[in-house]
């Protein structure tokens, strides 16, 4: 039963691909000026990515279903769009297909919450049993507002569905993350997990719990302290940029940001 759940929902993905191929689904307005207003990544990339990046987005928003919590009856335009173009800047560099589709339920909590699954208090959390992203928009709004803190609550809880979705077999996502790539991040992830503990790293101490949290703040650290962590650790920097099929980096010089990451790729 939860595998023929998995392929509806693959088939409804690809139902919208078409409706957007085709210019039949498109962003409102007040999407659009969401978008516009609020999200810098979108405005560095060039015209053609950014109409890439609208069509994902479109997309997105579609497959998957929002629900306020803790107070919130309903969750607001500008909270979908800014929380699906946070999912859309972690995926851009993957095909049109990967849309993270085994979690198709988004839930908006005011701020901190207290989860019943960790019986603990969080900013957001991933819950696979369920295909549920958990987002707490105070802090989420936090991360959004300051894109060179390495802090972003959006940016770690989609790192963290994304490392899950490669994972499930019998949706239609699955390996996409390169084997090698991923053999050697966790190499070095483990040695500066290490570092960490000590007190001689970059990457904050939340990190330091385990290899998936190290992943989803070494994701954060990837987009909002590019410079920094390319220049401390190269290797790592260089081994997510071939993991993400993207390189941030190059949004600094005027280069499309996916083109050129994809051309390394085919050239190794």
């Amino acid at each position: 039963m939860r595998s023929l759940f998995r392929k509806s929902n693959y088939l409804s993905t690809l139902w919208y691909q078409l409706l957007v191929e085709f210019g039949f689904l498109k962003l409102s307005k007040a999407e659009l000026d969401v978008l516009s207003t609020y999200f810098p990544y979108y405005h560095r990339l060039s015209l053609k990515f950014q109409r890439e990046f609208r069509e994902r987005l479109v997309l997105f928003m579609n497959n998957k279903s929002f629900y306020g919590r803790g107070g919130y009856s309903e969750v607001s335009v500008e909270m979908k769009v800014l929380i699906s173009a946070t999912a859309i800047k972690v995926l851009f560099g993957f095909p049109k297909t990967i849309t993270l589709s085994h979690f198709d339920k988004i839930l908006v909590y005011p701020d901190r919450y207290y989860s019943s699954h960790s019986l603990q208090y969080h900013n957001g959390e991933v819950n696979p049993k369920y295909g549920i992203i958990v987002i707490a928009w105070k802090e989420f709004i936090k991360g959004l507002n300051n894109p060179t803190d390495g802090w972003n609550v959006g940016i770690h809880e989609f790192a963290h569905a994304l490392k899950i979705e490669n994972k499930i077999k019998y949706n239609g996502e699955y390996g996409f993350l390169m084997p090698m790539w991923w053999s050697k991040y966790v190499h070095l992830a483990t040695d500066e997990l290490k570092k960490i503990k000590e007190g001689n790293s970059i990457f904050r101490s939340q990190a330091r719990e385990n290899i998936h949290e190290f992943f989803a703040v070494s994701v954060e650290a990837f987009f909002e302290n590019t410079i920094a962590f390319k220049a401390y650790h190269p290797e790592m920097y260089e081994c997510l940029v071939f993991l993400l099929r993207q390189d941030p980096m190059l949004l600094y010089t005027g280069v499309n940001v996916k083109k050129d990451a994809n051309e390394k790729e085919e050239g190794t």
